[in-house]
């Protein structure tokens, strides 16, 4: 196992936000994180399509994971998102999260959410920033 899948691996038990959404790790390496999460009839907002607060999520613990491969805890910075289609109740979407650049303490990550079909859900961009301690001894 690489040192990447046993952080992540130090991280799954304390996100119980991502476990709460369902959410699946399902693979990490350095700079890199790939999440999946089935949309499920509580994520649904009024206009019956999942909630973007819930699509953000998915796609801001993609990001979580990959920016903290490196063994140095980090948190975000910032983070926008761009919603280009609707996700609808059963699609299962995922997050696919990749780092662009790290510079000192701060780090730039994109990630795609895609459904199942492969259609681009949304557009993520996430900076990150590192603060003292490690996941691994």
């Amino acid at each position: 196992m690489n040192e990447a899948a046993r952080i992540a691996e130090a991280i799954w038990p304390e996100d119980a936000a991502s476990r709460w959404l369902g959410m699946k790790l399902e693979e990490v390496r350095p700079g890199y994180a790939r999440l999946s999460m089935r949309v499920t009839g509580d994520m649904l907002n009024a206009q019956k399509v999942c909630h973007g607060g819930l699509i953000f999520t998915l796609a801001d613990s993609s990001f979580g994971y990959a920016c903290n491969t490196h063994n140095q805890r980090a948190l975000a910075a910032g983070a926008s998102i761009d919603f280009l289609a609707p996700a609808m109740v059963d699609e299962i979407l995922t997050a696919e999260c990749q780092e662009q650049v790290r510079a000192g303490r701060r780090g730039v990550y994109d990630a795609r959410v895609v459904n199942q079909q492969g259609a681009t859900i949304a557009l993520f961009r996430g900076e990150s920033t590192t603060v003292k301690g490690t996941w691994l001894e």
